[in-house]
């Protein structure tokens, strides 16, 4: 056949669409290979017939033709279009159509004296192969411009009208039904899919003419999420074939885990079509590097998956993946095959379907004799029975066996309805009933096709899908809504191996708008029924709150709420009230324990010791006084000033045991009271004793006459008036802040709270109790001072050298006691330190006083009684005169020492 002329060659759609092409003879290898099939009326299968082993088509008759695409073969390796035979999702479902016709067809009620045919091809499970072959479905409505074209003998080419084909059954997946329905839109021919789940067929901008008996994976990707969140996982990697199905389907279960938050993607991998060698195990690195994130979300076709399982298994992690499956899994068990323990525990969703009773009957009645119709089951019969038949010219390969047609399905092999054989059935029922009712609307009456059905209008036929509402197969109604789409209902299958006397899959549950997961149901590797986690960041313990890693909701540090926090919340820690302390669990606060310094306490021992032994020497000393009230030593030594004075000491001592006793407001009121009164009546009285000395010999300096005010009435006056400014300053003190007590909690809280003590004490400050110290330290000095200036007068006339050591023995107690009381600020036993210096110093210095000022009279009085005797009365000029004959002694004798002089001054004592 040769072209008369070169002139242009146009393929007309019947709707008008022109497409020019360059014509270069039918036999021209320039023409893009689909077109040069149209032109000759070839079909793509047959040409592809002589390129590869693989029949490609089915025809059955009819006075209507449905088209029929099936995964017949895998896809094939290096290149090759087709691979292995797929006896599940591919010859079981095309045998389902080919059910389905024989059911239709023997059906008086539905479409009576009307017979459906089928163009039946396969797509090896390839979205650009399968395009190939369905533009078989649109010969017919391609109009052909033969008029100048002839053949060598001058006469015009004879061309096989192909069948036309008004409607199509498939395809399986989502990639090819995409692939084809771009082009059966075109030419406005209906598509109803059994298996197509991807959300982005549901577009019926784009896909007009597309409709499934399937739900979208929208709804199937809203199960999974609602799967994943009831077994409490937030943490999950997404792992989908490359192709519309799988990408769309992760797409749809990110969107939807997003929209409901909680729950976060790990990784999200992509399976490449042509997978390179050793991409599985770098997928299974891949997601081994989110380790914690155990559960993969798979939409992959059964190849991958079970690629997937290889390496999984290889990598020695049988166990660690938990797999959620699309229902590109469902329940098939060639994807595990082998396999079944890297599986064991995979929860799987399928739309809801049931076993068809009469395709098992009319399958496994199947028979290499009764079955030449379908020209790929000799090629199933030898896969599934594993032998090999006998053709001319072709030599049995001898480790084989030999078919002897003989061998019966079910029999001699283990058979089980592949998933998707219910939806098949119902998609074939679908196309009938919509062409059943366009047959009652547009041929009433009529017997067989009319003419207003031939041909049969594509738009108003999808009209009729549309509205079609029957029930299926499986007794459930078989709907499409404005997008094409069936409602959504799953079952939920887990396989399991273990407590079952068959491994193998498990209904545990089921969705339809919501989930019902019975998790009574559910175990997992080994049989253990404990979910296992797949989290990103396991709960924090109690105490603990979140820190969120930033860009990763799902994924946290946890950290411990500190110091004298609790766990407000979940996120956050919140701080104690300042009376309060957390429990150890640190989820609340409780009441700090409140101390004060017992009596039994090794800070209170030592000073109530020193004061008992101070009290009782007071009062020993006072009860001799009294004994011997009247003797020289006791009248010598002022006998009003040393009783005013011993009192004092008394209430030094004293105030050891109110600084110990529980506070409270009579205790701190004393406390203040006591505290500073019982020094300033020591040394106002001292201070009195050694100013009187003081004024009498510097008077002797000047006269003989005595100076004012050494009486004992005045010197009383002038101790009261001393001791008086003190308790006017305590009076006030009460009148401006009345004594109360406090719980100091600062005082004790260290870094561990369960140390942490709130202390009771009175409401004296550091401060304060230094202010009501302070008038008795200036006394203290002053009489410090006046003993300095008294030092020179002899020790057989008076106090002044007794005091003079008091006063330096007391300065020195008081300078020691400054860093110890005030270097222990911090101290969380300040409280405890500061009390037992403060006392100790006080019982010191009264002892001090006591020792140096009383004892030696007390001793004399007791034991050398003939001392304590009436000596010389003299008079005021004979003890001045004495004086200061005594201070020139003194100067002459320093004098000597410095070398003035070597002469030797004796004392004048004739006065």
């Amino acid at each position: 056949m040769t072209s008369k002329s070169p002139p242009s060659l146009h393929y007309h759609h019947q709707y008008g669409m022109v497409w020019p092409f360059g014509w270069g003879g039918c036999h021209s290898t320039t023409w893009p290979r689909l077109l040069w099939m149209l032109c000759v009326g070839m079909s793509p299968g047959s040409w592809a017939s002589h390129q590869h082993f693989h029949p490609h088509s089915i025809k059955i008759p009819g006075d209507i033709t449905l088209g029929g695409l099936f995964p017949i073969h895998a896809r094939g390796p290096h290149g090759l279009p087709c691979g292995e035979i797929k006896k599940e999702k591919g010859i079981h479902r095309m045998e389902a159509m080919l059910y389905a016709l024989d059911q239709i067809n023997s059906d008086p009620e539905l479409l009576p004296n009307i017979t459906l045919g089928a163009r039946i091809l396969d797509t090896c499970s390839r979205d650009t192969y399968a395009l190939e072959q369905s533009l078989t479905f649109v010969q017919a409505l391609i109009q052909k411009d033969t008029s100048d074209i002839r053949c060598s003998n001058g006469e015009p080419p004879i061309i096989r009208k192909p069948e036309r084909v008004i409607g199509v059954i498939g395809a399986s997946a989502s990639s090819v039904s995409i692939m084809v329905a771009n082009v059966l839109r075109l030419f406005e021919i209906p598509q109803i899919s059994y298996a197509s789940t991807a959300p982005e067929l549901s577009d019926n901008n784009r896909y007009d003419f597309f409709s499934r008996v399937v739900p979208p994976d929208s709804y199937q990707a809203q199960a999974m999420v609602d799967i994943v969140k009831a077994m409490g996982w937030n943490y999950v990697s997404t792992l989908a074939s490359e192709g519309s199905y799988g990408e769309s389907g992760v797409d749809s279960f990110q969107q939807i885990s997003r929209e409901a938050g909680g729950l976060c993607i790990a990784q999200s991998l992509k399976i490449p079509r042509e997978p390179k060698p050793g991409e599985f195990d770098k997928i299974i690195r891949r997601l081994m590097e989110t380790s914690n994130a155990r559960g993969v979300i798979i939409f992959a076709n059964e190849d991958d998956i079970k690629r997937v399982l290889e390496a999984a298994k290889k990598a020695n992690l049988t166990g660690h993946f938990l797999f959620v499956g699309s229902d590109s899994w469902g329940a098939k068990s060639s994807p595990i095959l082998d396999q079944e323990d890297v599986a064991e525990g995979a929860v799987t969703i399928l739309p809801k379907r049931a076993s068809i009773e009469g395709f098992d009957q009319y399958f496994t009645s199947r028979s290499l004799e009764n079955n030449r119709r379908n020209i790929w089951f000799a090629e199933f019969w030898e896969d599934d029975f594993r032998c090999k038949l006998t053709r001319p010219g072709i030599k049995i390969d001898s480790e084989k066996k030999k078919c002897t047609g003989e061998e019966r399905i079910n029999r001699d092999t283990a058979y089980e309805q592949e998933g998707k054989v219910q939806f098949v059935i119902d998609a074939v029922y679908a196309m009938a009933h919509a062409l059943h009712s366009m047959h009652l609307d547009l041929c009433p009456g009529a017997m067989g096709v009319c003419d207003k059905m031939d041909p049969v209008e594509g738009q108003l036929l999808l009209n009729y899908i549309r509205s079609v509402n029957f029930n299926g197969s499986a007794g459930t109604g078989v709907l499409f809504n404005e997008n094409g789409d069936a409602p959504g209902r799953y079952d939920i299958f887990q396989y399991q191996m273990s407590n079952t006397t068959i491994p193998g899959y498990r209904v545990i549950g089921q969705w339809t708008n919501n989930l019902r997961l019975n998790m009574e149901e559910m175990q997992w590797s080994g049989g253990d029924r404990q979910i296992p986690d797949s989290v990103c960041s396991f709960p924090c313990n109690p105490g603990e709150r979140k820190k969120m890693v930033k860009g990763v909701p799902c994924c946290w540090h946890c950290e411990l709420c500190d110091g004298y926090q609790y766990q407000l919340d979940e996120m956050n820690c919140e701080t104690c009230p300042f009376n309060m302390r957390p429990t150890p669990n640190r989820t609340s606060c409780r009441s700090t324990p409140i101390i004060k310094l017992e009596w039994h306490s090794p800070w209170a021992i030592i000073p109530v010791f020193l004061a008992i032994l101070g009290i009782l020497a007071t009062s020993f000393v006072v009860i001799t006084f009294i004994r011997f009230n009247d003797t020289p030593i006791v009248r010598a030594s002022g006998r009003e000033l040393s009783y005013v004075l011993l009192t004092g000491i008394f209430l030094i001592y004293l105030i050891t045991f109110l600084m110990i006793a529980e506070p409270g407001a009579v205790v701190c009121a004393f406390r203040r009271l006591l505290l500073g009164l019982g020094m300033a009546i020591t040394y106002s009285a001292m201070l009195t004793k050694t100013n009187r000395i003081y004024r009498i010999f510097e008077q002797g300096k000047k006269s003989v006459s005595p100076p004012k005010f050494i009486s004992p009435t005045s010197q009383l006056a002038i101790t009261f008036i001393l001791m008086s400014v003190q308790l006017l300053g305590v009076f006030v003190w009460f009148a401006v802040i009345p004594p109360h007590t406090i719980i100091d909690y600062e005082e004790q809280r260290p870094p561990n709270p369960e140390m942490a003590r709130g202390v009771l004490k009175c409401d004296m400050s550091d401060l304060s109790l230094i202010c009501c110290l302070s008038y008795s330290i200036v006394l203290m000095v002053t009489c410090t001072v006046y003993a300095v200036k008294s030092r020179g007068v002899p020790e057989t006339f008076n106090e002044a050298k007794p005091i003079g050591f008091t006063m330096y023995t007391t300065c020195i107690v008081w300078l020691a006691f400054v860093p110890i009381f005030f270097g222990t600020a911090q101290s969380t036993e300040k409280m405890f330190i500061q009390t037992t210096t403060l006392t100790v110093s006080m019982s010191l210095s009264a002892s001090v006083s006591l020792g140096m000022l009383y004892i030696p009279k007390v001793y004399v009085i007791i034991f050398h009684p003939e001392q304590n005797v009436q000596k010389r009365k003299r008079s005021f000029k004979a003890v001045v005169q004495a004086a200061t004959m005594s201070t020139r002694l003194s100067q002459k004798s320093n004098d000597k020492q410095n070398g003035e002089t070597q002469n030797k001054i004796e004392p004048d004592r004739t006065q």
